[in-house]
């Protein structure tokens, strides 16, 4: 899956429009860059198309600590940077992380790279990846 192709499904999915999809997909990845242990970093950063692979490591910081983030704040982060409503926000959440699962293969959010995803991911964010692998 390339870039136009991640960016149209995230648009489809949470009803935003390009920029919009852009601005949620990019903050989305920031966080969860952020919220994942640096080895599973470069492990999802090997996955992701050329464009977001490269932004991914412009967010790495020599010595980073894993940030223990929760769904409120990844919310809070979409509606700041991305200037959505919270309802907005919440959908582009579910739409970037099933458009995640669709590109690393996984239809239920727990086979391959999704399950090392998952299993870094606090109770909240958990809840929100399975119910994002449930969208049609």
């Amino acid at each position: 899956m390339d870039e136009n192709k991640f960016l149209h499904e995230v648009e489809r999915r949470a009803h935003l429009s390009r920029e919009q999809a852009l601005s949620v997909t990019i903050a989305v990845l920031q966080e969860l860059h952020d919220r994942l242990s640096p080895k599973e970093a470069d492990d999802l950063a090997a996955q992701l198309p050329h464009d977001f692979k490269r932004q991914w490591h412009a967010f790495d910081v020599p010595g980073r600590e894993v940030r223990r983030t929760h769904k409120e704040d990844f919310v809070r982060h979409l509606v700041a940077v991305a200037d959505l409503s919270p309802m907005q926000a919440n959908a582009g959440l579910t739409a970037v992380f099933k458009t995640m699962q669709m590109l690393l293969g996984s239809p239920s959010g727990q086979e391959g790279e999704a399950w090392h995803i998952f299993s870094q991911l606090p109770k909240d964010l958990k809840r929100a990846w399975l119910e994002a692998a449930q969208q049609v």
